[in-house]
């Protein structure tokens, strides 16, 4: 049986439950390899089965390592499990109410992390996968002509995705960010049609078959913009330097947010030091303050610190870590690309 299948079988056996209902779509992929295009109901127990659409039984069939039968109702799907003497059921924490109602008056349910504790450790395939999505990224990036040509800022995002399709990507792995002057500030702004100006904050990602990558570069030109940039250089190289397996999430983002600190700009750091990614691009564990999860050889997460002036600009360097002995970077695009 599948290694991630016989771990959460443990787990259950071990909190006495008799099967766990997942639904979203990747966590349907990473136990059997098919990623619904509809809705599936994937239920791992000592025989375990995925419920799937009409419509997806083709692709179930040819991608599934599991059985796969066809969704008739939730009430021949409830019968099936009752009539195996199933009363009892874990759910991912994830799982829409308006399927956990259907369920809750024929089993005893309570969530359970079963799936994010499997996905958090990569094995060497998924590694080799997140490494080829960010040399497809970062490949794609240096394609890009951003001093020299006059794009606005939804021309460069568009441009960036189709490098990423062209050097191998199935599409990018997020809405990919160009953003740039005072907009820059905004963790999460939106690329407009209009002229780039400085700085300019580039996040992006490739997904490669279903992996994603996550990068990103923020390029300075005056003296203030190189000041906060070097801040954020420190934490970034800092904070790296200090992953090793062993020490909590917490103790990471601690080095992060201790430096930019110092600097006097704690403030403007308004978001964790990192995230996981994986099939999502956001996954468990992240380098936040509040995370005490112990770092593990074959977690990935990532590194990213900003400081973010409002009204001003704002600077962000991300990178994506895979740790081994020491957090080792993957890919080898340079911070400073000016």
């Amino acid at each position: 049986m599948d290694l991630h299948i016989d771990n959460i079988l443990k787990d259950l056996q071990k909190d006495n439950f008799q099967a766990y209902l997942l639904t979203q779509f990747t966590n349907v992929e990473y136990i059997s390899g098919y990623k619904p295009t509809s809705f599936a109901f994937c239920i791992i127990k000592e025989n375990p089965v995925i419920y799937a659409s009409g419509m997806d039984m083709e692709l179930a069939n040819r991608d599934s390592s599991i059985e796969v039968k066809e969704y008739e109702s939730y009430d021949v799907m409830i019968k099936e499990l009752k009539d195996e003497g199933i009363n009892n059921l874990a759910i991912e924490p994830s799982l829409p109410f308006s399927t956990f109602v259907r369920f809750r008056d024929d089993f005893e349910i309570d969530a359970k992390t079963y799936i994010d504790k499997q996905r958090m450790i990569k094995t060497p395939l998924e590694i080799e996968k997140i490494t080829k999505a960010t040399e497809i990224a970062q490949n794609a990036f240096l394609q890009l002509d951003i001093l020299n040509n006059q794009n606005n800022e939804k021309e460069v995002a568009f441009d960036l995705v189709r490098y990423m399709i062209e050097n191998g990507a199935s599409k990018e792995s997020f809405d990919t960010i160009v953003t740039s002057g005072a907009n820059s500030s905004l963790p999460h702004a939106i690329p407009e049609a209009k002229k780039l100006d400085q700085p300019i904050l580039i996040d992006w990602g490739a997904i490669f078959e279903g992996y994603c990558s996550d990068n990103t570069r923020t390029m300075v030109y005056n003296e203030k913009q190189h000041e906060i940039w070097d801040i954020v250089a420190e934490a970034h190289d800092k904070s790296i330097k200090a992953i090793k397996p062993g020490i909590k999430c917490c103790d990471v983002d601690k080095v992060a947010r201790d430096i930019i600190d110092e600097y006097g700009y704690g403030d403007n750091f308004i978001h964790s030091t990192g995230h996981s990614l994986g099939l999502d691009i956001h996954e468990t564990p992240g380098f936040s303050p509040r995370d005490e999860t112990i770092i593990e050889k074959g977690m990935v997460i990532t590194v990213e610190p900003g400081i973010y002036l409002e009204g001003e600009f704002g600077v962000r360097l991300e990178d994506t870590i895979s740790i081994s002995k020491r957090g080792n970077v993957i890919g080898d695009l340079p911070l400073n690309i000016n």
